[in-house]
């Protein structure tokens, strides 16, 4: 037996027909639609959701505890050790970290850590004030690039 998508139907009795409501008094569903006469259940718009009908919600009852910090900014860290890997006088941007494997993505910052053994135009989010004086030492420029 062959399933042709386009002729797919659900099994027999799987799909009831919808109630039609407000279709005149006869029809067994019209006048009040099913809702009873009057009260809360009889309006479209019910209460609110969390409303326990004037009783102190318990949302009001339980204490509040804590708070929530606001988060940080994620940086990537790669310290200038890391960079002796680049050829000399090349330029070293967060796109060039990314394909060394040295960051995943986000915000670049440099730290000092370790000897710079070449010059380097390095392209970063954010320089430590000793990556900044390690990478102009070896006769290479930091340069600050903005947070994309």
């Amino acid at each position: 037996m062959k399933f042709e998508l386009g002729k797919l139907k659900p099994a027999a009795g799987a799909v009831k027909k919808a109630k039609r409501l407000g279709a005149g008094t006869s029809s067994g569903h019209g006048k009040t639609c099913g809702r009873g006469t009057k009260g809360e259940k009889a309006r479209s718009n019910g209460p609110r959701p969390g409303f326990e009908g004037g009783q102190m919600p318990l949302v009001r009852k339980l204490p509040k505890r804590g708070f929530r910090r606001v988060p940080s900014q994620e940086w990537e860290i790669v310290n200038t050790m890391s960079l002796n890997r680049f050829k000399e006088n090349s330029e070293v941007g967060p796109g060039e970290l990314r394909k060394e494997g040295l960051v995943k993505g986000g915000s670049v910052k440099i730290l000092g850590k370790g000897a710079l053994k070449k010059p380097l135009v390095v392209k970063a989010n954010a320089f430590s004030k000793h990556a900044r004086k390690v990478i102009e030492e070896a006769g290479g420029k930091a340069i600050r690039v903005q947070v994309s």
